[in-house]
């Protein structure tokens, strides 16, 4: 038996978009399509939520100011922006409350933000089905998180995954949803690739949620462009200067067609029950677990002692937050919230909670120490009153792929996200149809429901 590796038949950014673009609805397995209303619905209720943010007000008031011909609804503004103005609004408000799902299959990426924007946009630019809206929202994921598969030291670099692949899984969403041929598809992803950008520095600013809107609007520009037969490098993932080989110090490009076809990554997607960062997760399930199971008060504890992946410190190492922005990629905070509140959605995280003096007496009790034996979904916590120890070990986060979040949990973060902001009514009716989107015939019904 030979232990030579198959000879592709033509480079591989050529190869993924030819696959990608004779992709009928037809063709995605049914758990696929369930990920994809679940994505949905999470997200719009993400999208909802932070619609009143002050970080979108300062986006809209600019791009007001900018913007060009209405074509496009910003999710309960009353407001319609241009066909590349509207991603990047909507973009932002869902990902400004880092409330959005994350996928953890080799990268960190908030697939959806970027993914969902840019497809609503489009969506109103002419009749789109609920179907085909499902195939393009796969296929932005088979694009991103694929993508960043053939660059694994891409996140070590300090660049924001979700603003650098982000703009190659809208592009290629956005292509699809244009039905786009192979050779168009594969510009789109050129074009989207080379707006690839976002840093880590700007963790816990306004800017880590731009990038999320910025990626949407990309993608929609690299899909219009490339209809209009814009063109771009036909190897931009594994070329001399490809994306796999500037943007990471290991360069796997073959990973972009592995399983290609029988492994979906939107079925491994993640959703978050917590409004922080997603390696924040595991711990504050361990710190609520010991709250509830020993009915602790707050105030005799001593110590929070919390072991878990090196990214604990290097992504969420921020020891006195002063901002809510700050306070999500705090592990310091989102413990005592965690132990004072029992829980750590949207409140917790919000300017007041940063500096409210019992979360910061609390939190410089909590001591983190990190073993690269854990998994990122892993953590262990110890709380410690008057001298005696309680533990409790995560072995997977909840709402990560190993412990994923049910239908009726994504559904009550829905309706929590959405009915303060358009109501019970109109929550129940985009609920409905999201769970039965791949029946509908316009997606513009459901913008209708939203705007």
């Amino acid at each position: 038996m030979s232990d030579a590796k198959p000879q592709h038949l033509m480079p591989v950014t050529q190869e993924f978009c030819a696959h990608i673009a004779k992709l009928t609805p037809g063709d995605l397995p049914a758990k696929a399509l369930h990920e994809g209303r679940r994505g949905v619905l999470d997200w719009l209720g993400c999208a909802l939520a932070g619609v009143h943010h002050p970080t979108l007000d300062h986006l809209i008031g600019v791009l007001q100011e900018v913007g060009g011909r209405a074509q496009a609804t910003v999710f309960a503004r009353s407001l319609r922006l241009g066909l590349l103005e509207a991603p990047l609004a909507n973009g932002l408000a869902a990902h400004v409350l880092d409330f959005d799902d994350t996928h953890m299959g080799g990268v960190v990426l908030h697939t959806s933000s970027p993914v969902l924007a840019a497809l609503f946009a489009l969506a109103e630019r002419r009749p789109v089905g609920g179907a085909a809206f499902l195939l393009a929202y796969a296929a932005g994921f088979e694009a991103g998180v694929r993508t960043g598969q053939t660059a694994p030291g891409h996140y070590k670099g300090g660049w924001h995954l979700t603003g650098t692949l982000g703009s190659v899984a809208a592009a290629v969403a956005g292509g699809k949803l244009l039905d786009l041929d192979a050779p168009r598809l594969t510009h789109a992803m050129g074009i989207g690739a080379t707006q690839a950008a976002g840093m880590q520095q700007n963790r816990g600013t306004m800017c880590k949620s731009l990038h999320a809107g910025r990626a949407a609007s990309n993608g929609v520009l690299a899909a219009l462009l490339a209809e209009r037969g814009f063109d771009s490098s036909s190897e931009i993932i594994e070329g001399r200067r490809g994306y796999c080989r500037i943007y990471s110090d290991v360069a796997k490009p073959e990973a972009l067609l592995d399983e290609l076809g029988t492994r979906w990554e939107i079925t491994r997607n993640g959703h978050k029950p917590y409004a922080c960062g997603v390696v924040l997760h595991p711990v504050i399930d361990a710190v609520i677990a010991l709250r509830t199971k020993y009915s602790i008060d707050p105030a005799t504890v001593e110590a929070i002692e919390l072991r878990g992946h090196p990214m604990l410190l290097s992504t969420t190492g921020v020891a006195e937050p002063t901002t809510g922005l700050q306070s999500k990629f705090s592990v310091y905070h989102s413990a005592a919230v965690a132990m004072i509140d029992g829980a750590a959605r949207i409140p917790q995280y919000r300017d007041q909670r940063a500096l409210d003096p019992a979360v910061i007496a609390l939190r410089r009790k909590v001591v983190v120490t990190t073993d690269d034996s854990l998994g990122k979904d892993q953590a262990e916590a110890v709380v410690v009153i008057r001298g005696a120890r309680h533990r409790v070990f995560i072995q997977h986060a909840t709402g990560t792929c190993d412990n994923p979040m049910s239908d009726e949990a994504i559904e009550a973060k829905f309706m929590d996200n959405a009915q303060p902001v358009i109501g019970a009514d109109r929550a129940g009716k985009v609920r409905d149809l999201v769970w039965g989107l791949d029946r509908v015939g316009d997606v513009r019904e459901l913008v209708a429901l939203l705007a």
